[in-house]
Order: C-alpha cells, then sequence, then structure tokens
C-alpha cells in the first residue's frame, strides 16, 4: 500500500474556501488531491478560492496540471481563484511555467 505523500486542510467561511496543500504534489499524489479539491468546490460554490502552496514540499507537473484544472473548475463555477502564500521553490516552478500570465490566478503573499 502506498503512504500519501500529500493532505489538504480545508475551510469554508463567508462563501470564502481556504484549502493549503501539504506534501509532495507529483503523479502519485495529484489524482486523490484533485478530487479533495474538486469535491470541496463543488460542495461548497463559494465565491472565492483560496489555494495555498506554503506547505508543498515538491511539485512535478502533476502539480502544474492539478492547478489549472482547479483554476478551470473554479471558472465554470463562477468563482475567483487566488493562489496564495506561495513558497520560493514552487514560485519558482510556477514562473518557469508561465504561470504568472494567467488570467484570473492570482498570486498573493498575505493571506490565510
Amino acid at each position: 500500500m502506498l503512504q500519501e505523500t500529500a493532505f489538504i486542510k480545508t475551510r469554508i467561511q463567508a462563501g470564502v474556501l481556504e484549502c493549503a496543500i501539504c506534501g509532495e504534489v507529483d503523479h502519485h499524489s495529484a489524482r486523490a488531491l484533485r478530487e479533495k479539491l474538486d469535491t470541496e468546490l463543488f460542495l461548497h460554490r463559494p465565491r472565492l478560492f483560496l489555494l495555498s502552496l506554503e506547505h508543498v514540499s515538491f511539485m512535478d507537473s502533476s502539480g502544474l496540471g492539478l492547478i489549472l484544472g482547479r483554476l478551470n473548475v473554479a471558472r465554470e463555477l463562477a468563482c475567483e481563484m487566488r493562489l496564495v502564500k506561495v513558497n520560493e521553490r514552487i514560485r519558482t516552478i510556477l514562473s518557469l511555467a508561465g504561470a504568472s500570465r494567467l488570467d484570473g490566478l492570482f498570486v498573493e503573499e498575505d493571506t490565510l
């Protein structure tokens, strides 16, 4: 049995869904993370979705796909999505991937 390499902490308050990913986001963990995030988004249908990446220790291309996919889901639900508390390592990966050019994806420092 594979050990879980990542998990999500969630909180919903006043139409704001806050989710913090903790651990490694790779092809082994991305599916479970995606399912959990989608469940939370469809269940709560927030007006704002904050995704914290502060405690992500590793992220590969599966993590980029996870983020972009959740951006699409949020748009379908007329929900604004923001990346928050992005650690330096993950910020570099996102920058190299061109995520700063994506419309509707805001990276903030001081939320959550």
